[in-house]
């Protein structure tokens, strides 16, 4: 069976890469956010994946990001229980 797209999982790719764009964005000044830029990742992030998938890309993007923060913290910050922690 032919691999799907490029590398056979692009999709999880682009949505780990984006997360981790959005994440690290939010880091900066607000004065320095590309806000548009930040409100069309959101939406590629949203699009067609559960709101919890999303939140779930971001708490580890946050995670990966920040290894030194409590990392149940930052799951909680996003909605998650204790669960995917």
């Amino acid at each position: 069976m032919p691999k799907k797209g490029i590398t056979g999982h692009d999709d999880w790719v682009l949505t780990e890469a984006l997360a981790t764009a959005l994440v690290a964005l939010e880091q900066l000044e607000p004065k320095h956010q590309p806000n548009a830029h930040m409100d069309d990742i959101r939406k590629m992030l949203a699009n067609g994946k559960e709101p919890a998938a999303v939140s779930l890309h971001l708490a580890q993007a946050k995670c990966r990001l920040f290894p030194d923060l409590d990392p149940l913290e930052i799951y909680r910050e996003y909605g998650i229980g204790e669960e995917y922690g």
